[in-house]
């Protein structure tokens, strides 16, 4: 597998994001989607399918990131595969799992990121925003004083009034949010799709300034 440095970072991210792919993010080769469209589409794939996974590994293709917290660091690499359809539309594999987890990263019909089990739990609405949420973990746990973890029912007893939702992670299952010295980062994904509300997981980023608490984000833009 060759390995390469990075100079298109994509376009749409916070410059915290950019950055972060840019110093600690590498590209993989990979397989380009096109020398598999003329096989999927004799098994019945409508064509669009393949065009947006085509227009994913042109944005993402081969992108490998630092791990994330939780989900066992998440997909290896980004690069999409294994299109499956059921009644909601067609999905497709947003990259190949780092660790054997009893889950799939998956890209919703609508474009959402996830992750697929017995049941769909969708992290963030784009994958922009999975991104952000690596970058801005990988920000605050450098910046922290210190980092607290709760899990299953200790979460319920997390405060979030005086708080605002980190808007550019545009969390679902998983969000972020801002308070005046602290980040708190809520997992409960892997509780969604593994009907496993044991699993929630709460990280507090705690005795951070200015700085640790936007990593280069302007206020008023994030």
């Amino acid at each position: 597998m060759s390995v390469h440095l990075i100079d298109d970072v994509p376009e749409g991210l916070t410059r915290r994001a950019r950055s972060f792919i840019g110093t600690h993010g590498v590209k993989v080769d990979v397989r380009p989607v096109e020398e598999n469209r003329q096989w999927w589409l004799e098994r019945d794939i409508p064509a669009a399918v393949i065009d947006r996974m085509a227009a994913y590994q042109q944005r993402w293709g081969g992108l490998l990131l630092p791990p994330a917290p939780l989900y066992d660091g998440g997909p290896k690499y980004l690069d999409p595969d294994s299109p499956e359809p059921d009644s909601a539309g067609w999905w497709f594999e947003a990259g190949m799992q780092r660790t054997a987890v009893p889950y799939g990263f998956m890209i919703s019909p609508s474009g959402e990121f996830g992750v697929h089990a017995d049941k769909w739990a969708p992290l963030h609405a784009t994958v922009e925003g999975w991104v952000e949420s690596l970058a801005l973990a990988h920000h605050a746990s450098e910046w922290a004083t210190q980092i607290t973890r709760l899990v299953g029912d200790d979460v319920d007893g997390i405060e979030l009034d005086g708080y605002e939702p980190v808007r550019e992670v545009m969390g679902l299952a998983d969000t972020w949010w801002r308070g005046p010295d602290s980040l708190v980062a809520l997992y409960t994904g892997e509780a969604t799709a593994l009907d496993f509300p044991r699993a929630r997981t709460a990280l507090i980023y705690s005795g951070l300034d200015d700085w640790g608490l936007h990593g280069g984000v302007d206020p008023v833009d994030d």
